[in-house]
């Protein structure tokens, strides 16, 4: 993928340059699912915490609940724009701004909604929200607006598949020794079973549409584009310095 090789600790001091000292700014990473968002965005923070007050959250925790997303037959099309509850997403954003906030949490364990991984946010320096949700949908822009940037992360479709199988079957091997784990369900498929239906069912059936329908309208509103490679090497495509 073309571009200017760069890391994610040059990247966090080009973000860490155009910090505004008692506004706290707000920088979305997106990108399809696989692509490392949350890794990316786990490095970031970390090479500025010395000396920035950084917070990351997910916009997994503004899914819709299951209780929610089940009656509605929505269940297995989480990620795509419905599945969101994005006026709570953008008003959460416009309230990190002015003092404490509540951030609901999701566990890919219970797979759903929970309580326990509520935590409260004050005004950091930075505020690096991670996931889904801002595409416009139906001519609503209103989470991109909430932004003060966005970086998407961008990655060939046969590599965001080799991730994206790599954690589900993680997930399905930690489900053997814990019953709770939504992933149970699967260990009856087997090793070879549960590899064949996240990538036809889930892979090819959702995540996959979901890029191409959805998650892509996301990078022409992107201020950064970073490219990533099978290795995990990063390239800046946008802007091109």
């Amino acid at each position: 993928m073309p571009g200017l090789p760069i890391t994610a600790e040059t990247l966090a001091a080009r973000i860490a340059a155009r910090l505004q000292p008692g506004r706290p700014t707000i920088l979305g990473i997106t990108g399809s699912v696989a692509a490392g968002k949350s890794t990316l965005a786990g490095q970031i923070a970390e090479t500025l915490a010395s000396t920035r007050r950084v917070e990351i959250i997910s916009t997994d925790g503004f899914l819709f609940p299951n209780a929610i997303l089940d009656p509605r037959g929505l269940t297995m099309r989480k990620g795509f724009p419905e599945t969101y509850d994005i006026s709570r997403l953008a008003e959460t954003l416009a309230a990190a701004r002015q003092g404490p906030v509540a951030v609901p949490g999701y566990s890919h364990s219970l797979y759903d909604i929970d309580p326990a991984l509520t935590r409260c946010i004050d005004r950091p320096d930075l505020l690096l929200v991670e996931g889904l949700g801002f595409a416009p949908a139906d001519e609503d822009s209103s989470v991109a607006d909430a932004l003060d940037s966005l970086i998407y992360l961008d990655a060939s479709e046969g590599d965001l598949e080799h991730w994206f199988l790599s954690r589900f079957m993680a997930l399905w091997h930690a489900a053997q020794t814990d019953a709770a784990s939504f992933y149970a369900r699967f260990l009856p498929l087997g090793e070879e079973g549960a590899r064949e239906f996240a990538r036809t069912v889930v892979w090819e059936g959702i995540n996959l549409p979901n890029l191409r329908e959805n998650i892509i309208h996301s990078r022409p509103l992107a201020d950064t584009v970073v490219g990533k490679a099978r290795d995990h090497a990063l390239t800046l495509i946008r802007p091109k310095a």
